[in-house]
């Protein structure tokens, strides 16, 4: 294996049950779950079958599952799939399978398998542009003709934020590449690994130039991705107020103009014939 799939795969296998909480968390992925959960009741059908490629602990998997989706979970960490296996069987659900799986190699599936693919983290850990061509075409593949693919990919200006502040000027270098080259990396054992980072107008066109045609382009965050903590507070004392912010962040994820400072870019897009 290339040294940067045994390096995500060492991160993931650190992070441990972090990843599974994650999406849980108010303060990091509660606002993302909230976003992408009404995002895939709108665009998904009903009774899909669906690749959740790269889906780690199984947390979307087991969400799909309970909606009747016929799921295969496909993940590069064995960590990972091993909670998703204990999560799987604690909620009690039916999934098809759940295996190590590399987003550039789906071989082992047939043209047209499936209904949709989730892909919600392979194409921003996928540095080289060669090798997010590869997963482009393999999730191409394996969809059916009128498939479904929803992505995520990271922005530039949210991680820029997180680096320059954590790092200050000792980082200005890296902040400096990450803004001109979309690149960042990281060498330091447990931290988050190189990544590839997009500006918000070349989303479309990259899935675009593998055979898609574009429905949606959500900040996973919405309105909210600077102040996510605040948005929890409010939960704590408003719990009506919070679902009405939530419906407002889904409702203002295609608006451009804050799609540059959100953490994550959900894709939506239909397969086109080959």
């Amino acid at each position: 294996m290339p040294d940067s799939v045994d390096r995500v795969r060492e991160y993931y296998g650190l992070r441990g049950e972090s990843e599974w909480h994650r999406l849980a968390a108010p303060f990091d992925g509660g606002v993302e779950w909230e976003v992408h959960r009404r995002a895939f009741t709108e665009w998904l059908a009903p009774g899909s079958r669906v690749l959740d490629l790269g889906g780690g602990p199984g947390r979307w998997t087991i969400w799909l599952a309970e909606r009747g989706h016929q799921v295969v979970l496909g993940d590069l960490s064995p960590a990972q799939l091993d909670i998703a296996r204990r999560e799987v069987a604690a909620a009690g659900v039916a999934v098809e399978e759940i295996l190590e799986l590399d987003a550039r190699d789906l071989s082992r599936f047939a043209d047209g398998e499936f209904d949709a693919v989730l892909a919600l983290g392979p194409f921003y850990h996928l540095v080289e542009a060669a090798d997010r061509r590869r997963a482009l075409a393999g999730a191409h593949r394996v969809l059916k003709p009128d498939g479904r693919l929803f992505a995520t990919v990271m922005g530039r200006y949210g991680w820029m934020l997180g680096v320059l502040f954590e790092g200050g000027s000792g980082r200005l270098a890296d902040v400096r590449r990450l803004l001109d080259e979309g690149v960042y990396r990281n060498q330091e054992k447990g931290r988050f690994t190189d990544a590839y980072l997009f500006r918000p107008d070349e989303v479309a066109k990259f899935f675009e130039s593998g055979g898609f045609a574009s429905r949606r382009l959500l900040a996973s965050q919405g309105i909210l991705y600077l102040v996510q903590e605040q948005a929890a507070e409010l939960r704590e004392r408003d719990e009506a107020a919070w679902e009405a912010l939530m419906d407002i962040a889904y409702e203002a994820a295609a608006d451009p103009s804050i799609q540059g400072i959100s953490g994550h870019l959900l894709y939506i897009g239909d397969r086109r014939p080959a």
